[in-house]
């Protein structure tokens, strides 16, 4: 199953944020494609939990693996509340991006705030088992909230992939 296999590119960095014990969840096209729709992805987009000690876990494993920032600022300042307050109100930045620089077309997206809160994507989430990995993804529901909140044109072509999957089950 391609799918799969392509979430599977990924499968290092969930290993590694499971061995940290960060608490996250996959949003966007990869989580899309684990819920069974087709579509072309190569970013992984994230929401994980905004706490002090999450958040050192998460940028601990992301530099790691080697991972750095694509704005130009320390990894460390993503963990500060006033940081991504002032990202998000000043220059309008919804994520926060990672890239590796010996794999330079595939971005990590990390949401700078909870458009939905944590705990409620936390409660509801679907978990993807693979032969040796469990994956927290997004549930539908708030998947297609989420894409509401972004708005974008392949975001509602996205919502409406949902509804027909939602459909045929």
């Amino acid at each position: 199953m391609e799918s799969i296999g392509h979430g599977m590119y990924y499968e290092k960095v969930f290993r590694k944020l499971h061995e940290n014990g960060v608490r996250f969840v996959v949003v966007g096209g990869v989580a899309l494609v684990l819920h069974g729709v087709v579509r072309l992805t190569v970013d992984l987009d994230l929401m994980v939990e905004m706490s002090r000690d999450n958040l050192t876990r998460f940028i601990t494993a992301m530099q790691d693996m080697g991972y750095r920032p694509k704005p130009p600022v320390k990894a460390e300042e993503f963990i500060d509340p006033a940081k991504r307050k002032s990202w998000k109100e000043e220059k309008g930045m919804r994520v926060f991006s990672f890239f590796h620089p010996k794999e330079p077309g595939r971005l990590i997206d990390v949401f700078v705030d909870e458009p939905i809160k944590f705990t409620e994507v936390e409660r509801n989430k679907k978990i993807v088992k693979t032969e040796n990995l469990q994956i927290p993804i997004v549930s539908l529901d708030h998947l297609k909230k989420l894409k509401l909140i972004a708005g974008r044109p392949q975001d509602l072509a996205d919502i409406e992939a949902l509804e027909t999957l939602e459909e045929m089950e």
